[in-house]
């Protein structure tokens, strides 16, 4: 009796056992691997599955979503001799699941080794500058690289991120100090450059000063000399005047044209500005008997003027009726 409840126990724990051998269930995002007595049949995908126990087996649970590595700080030196760490991460996914569990063992592992090897090669090939300055070069070139060496394995490399760059200390401090020194180089060059642009706007602008009041000047001349030149003509008309007067007998114009200028150097003397008070002896009779012949002139024109012949009146027109 005991020994048929032992049997039946155990049997019933053998089929509960074979049941969950059997029935497998595979969650989204992963893919299980196949073996028969321990080779590799086929894949199994997310849902229900039906295995023969014994003779079926699972091999490899594979994650099939997008995975991030990250990828330990290491020291390289680049091509001008200049130590730096440097640390990344790399984005990858499983495209074959039977590859990716049979093609390469320890998957992790592997990739790491790939992308530091390529992360030495990539930036030994470059200047301390240009591998701080052209990160995207480096991520590009490292994707390329290693995206063709782990494709036998079934993964897709989508990105590769260089996450820091760091350069010894004392290296940090002598770009820091050669920075400020390039910086205040700069801001001398700039300051130059404003006090040159300066003087050349200043020196233009006292040209075109320059050149606007010589042109004022010349035409200040030009006006004067025109004004000149009209005083001179309307002397010279005066003078002709007063020599016709004189050569045909009229003595008394010579009084007047005396008289004239007698009159204006006086008034010149009279009205200088560095003269206060002016005393100055002069015969009155010379001015006088000046302005008397100026007068003897203004009685001639005036008799001339009434012994000339009256003009002939128009005759009278008739107011006869009938007349037209």
């Amino acid at each position: 009796m005991a020994g048929g409840v032992f049997l039946t126990a155990v049997l019933l724990v053998a089929g509960i056992v074979i049941l969950f051998k059997t029935v497998r269930m595979v969650p989204q995002g992963y893919e299980w691997t196949v073996e028969r007595f321990g080779r590799y049949t086929h894949t199994m995908t997310p849902g229900l599955h039906f295995l023969v126990p014994v003779v079926y087996g699972v091999g490899r649970k594979v994650n099939m979503m997008e995975q991030v590595l990250d990828v330990p700080s290491q020291e390289v030196i680049t091509k001008d001799n200049a130590a730096v760490k440097v640390d990344g991460v790399v984005f990858f996914q499983v495209l074959d699941a039977a590859k990716a569990a049979y093609e390469v063992s320890n998957l992790e592992i592997a990739m790491i080794a790939l992308v530091q090897t390529n992360i030495r090669t990539v930036i030994g090939s470059m200047d301390l500058d240009e591998s701080l300055s052209n990160r995207e070069t480096i991520n590009a070139q490292l994707l390329n690289v290693v995206d063709q060496a782990t494709n036998p394995w079934g993964i897709k490399v989508t990105r590769i991120e260089i996450r820091d760059i760091q350069p010894p200390r004392d290296l940090i401090d002598s770009m820091a100090r050669q920075m400020k020194a390039e910086r205040e180089r700069r801001a001398v060059i700039l300051e130059a450059e404003g006090h040159r642009q300066s003087a050349i706007l200043r020196a233009e602008g006292e040209k075109q000063a320059a050149i606007l009041e010589a042109e004022g000047e010349k035409e200040s001349a030009f006006r004067e000399a025109e004004a000149r030149e009209r005083l001179a003509e309307a002397e010279a008309r005066a003078t002709q005047m007063v020599s016709d007067a004189i050569a045909q007998g009229d003595v008394q114009a010579i009084n007047y044209f005396v008289a004239q200028k007698y009159v204006q150097a006086f008034e010149k003397l009279a009205t200088a500005p560095n003269q206060k008070f002016v005393l100055m002896p002069m015969e009155a009779t010379g001015i006088i008997g000046s302005i008397a012949g100026v007068a003897e002139l203004a009685r001639e024109a005036l008799a001339k003027q009434q012994s000339a012949p009256p003009r002939n009146p128009p005759p009278p027109r008739s107011t006869f009726p009938g007349e037209g």
